[in-house]
């Protein structure tokens, strides 16, 4: 089946009227600009915008996608996001995984990344990602894999929540995060299952305090397990 999509609006500057006419499958999605159209008048049809492609759109956006190493499909008008360079869905076409390390992210995390309600697996690590880590991930629960390591990140509290049941690894090190890691309620086995910049010499006055850490950095980047905590590299 064919469905016949006509929007038009009017610039009150120059009286000009645009209007377009597009045929789609009923099953495809409608063309990504056209889903952040507000005269879109099936902007909230989920088959035609699916509302996690926005969201993905939102990410790139924030992070200056135009800049990234490889951003392959990102933004293309009629591909699934499902085939974006970096994501992996499942067979009901909901982000599962968001791997993008090392590839020139900058700018800043958007905290809408938290709408990607199935996402497990999480890797933004080794870019130039700014500002603070959003605390919406913490509402991510099904989440197991979170590297963030290696950006520009700051912030005086990291706090996620304890909502993350599933987290098997979370590594934060190699950021400008002080203050404290809030407990996440978890009990991690691996060494490298949480590892943060909580060693000593620290860049601040005083080393950022991450009690469930099971690995500590310090300022010249040696990491050591928690217990060995007062190891001076």
């Amino acid at each position: 089946m064919h469905l016949i999509v006509s929007f038009s609006w009017t610039s009150t500057d120059n009286m000009l009227t645009i209007s377009c006419t597009t045929t789609l499958h009923r099953s495809d999605p409608a063309p990504l600009t056209l889903c952040f159209m507000p005269e879109f008048d099936l902007i909230r049809d989920t088959r035609l915008c699916p509302p996690e492609r926005n969201i993905l759109r939102e990410i790139y956006v924030s992070a200056n996608g135009q800049e990234w190493t490889k951003s392959g499909l990102w933004l293309d008008e009629y591909e699934s996001h499902c085939n974006w360079y970096g994501v992996e869905c499942n067979k009901k076409h909901n982000t599962v995984k968001l791997e993008l390390y090392s590839n020139g992210l900058s700018g800043t995390l958007n905290p809408n990344i938290s709408n990607l309600g199935l996402l497990e697996v999480l890797d933004l690590s080794d870019n130039d990602i700014k500002g603070s880590i959003p605390t919406e991930i913490g509402l991510l629960s099904n989440l197991y894999f979170l590297r963030l390591s290696y950006n520009l990140f700051v912030g005086n509290e990291t706090n996620f929540g304890n909502n993350l049941k599933n987290l098997e690894l979370i590594q934060l090190h190699g950021n400008r995060l002080s203050g404290s890691i809030p407990s996440l309620d978890l009990s991690f086995v691996e060494h490298s299952s949480f590892i943060a910049d909580c060693g000593n010499p620290s860049d601040f006055d005083e080393s950022l305090l991450c009690e469930e850490c099971t690995m500590c950095c310090n300022a010249q980047g040696y990491c050591y397990p928690q217990e060995d905590t007062d190891i001076q590299a």
